[in-house]
């Protein structure tokens, strides 16, 4: 009989309990793209498309008996972060971390909620830039989160492009830094990969509000990818295709900023503009 051959992932992040955001959209990515998910719990959210209500953190105790758990009877093949809460749970996931092997990481440097509320304390931020990054196979902040990390605003393709350097040089092999908060008729991602190849991953920009937990499916759709084995410029440009998906084959839930589409099917119109 074989065992631990279906490719594996694990997400290590909070809970959205409005579906559409954190480990909920990871493992409805996950099984959309055909690999068994797992997830770590390290927080708990109140939460809906109109925002986030509270929030509560996992004793990073019972964060790690999950480590242990999983690394005891799984062959994960990739692992993603997303929501970690505050510095004691940054540490607590990196330590595990670097005690397993999970294959490679994928980090979602998740800050700010879509409704504003404040998802990683803000002492937490510099041990994800000495700790976190330098374990990671990629990250993907947004552009607000780009710039928490090098400290200076974003506003062209030069800076966004310096940015990648500089975030890569915390250690980070592979950037995206994901263009959706620019006001452009176009959607623009910056790619800097560890072999030095730089490109912008660009679509078609769409108006609507249903964006909810865009993030975290893209992230969570390049973790599967990686999963299953695919190269890493592969596995960005699947996460490209389906996050758009996703957001064009909207759906109607809440009242607010809805959730996107996990049932999506990718959406292959993305152009591929190299450096």
């Amino acid at each position: 009989m074989s065992i631990n051959s279906t490719p594996q992932v694990v997400s290590i992040a909070g809970s959205d309990s409005g579906g559409g955001a954190g480990l909920q959209a990871d493992l409805k990515t996950f099984q959309n793209r055909t690999v068994f998910g797992m997830t770590i719990v390290v927080a708990l959210t109140a939460q809906n498309t109109l925002g986030v209500q509270g929030s509560y953190p996992i004793p990073t105790a019972f964060v790690e008996e999950q480590f242990k758990s999983l690394a005891a009877d799984f062959k994960i093949g990739a692992a993603k972060t997303g929501m970690l809460f505050d510095k004691e749970h940054v540490k607590c996931v990196v330590d595990n971390l670097k005690a397993v092997d999970f294959g490679p990481l994928v980090v979602d440097p998740v800050m700010i909620a879509k409704g504003g509320h404040t998802l990683l304390d803000t002492d937490a931020i510099d041990l994800i830039k000495t700790d976190l990054l330098p374990i990671a196979y990629v990250v993907t902040p947004n552009i607000p989160e780009a710039e928490v990390l090098v400290g200076y605003p974003l506003t062209n393709d030069l800076e966004i492009m310096q940015a990648a350097q500089d975030i890569q040089s915390l250690g980070v092999k592979n950037v995206i830094i994901k263009g959706g908060h620019l006001l452009e008729s176009q959607s623009r991602d910056y790619i800097l990969l560890e072999s030095g190849e730089r490109y912008w991953l660009v679509s078609e920009r769409l108006e609507t509000v249903k964006t909810h937990g865009t993030g975290d499916t893209f992230s969570a759709c390049i973790a599967a990818e990686l999963a299953k084995g695919q190269p890493i410029k592969e596995a960005i440009l699947t996460g490209k295709q389906f996050i758009q998906g996703a957001i064009s084959n909207a759906i109607d839930v809440g009242h607010g900023h809805g959730p996107t589409n996990h049932w999506a099917q990718l959406e292959e119109t993305i152009s591929v503009i190299e450096e």
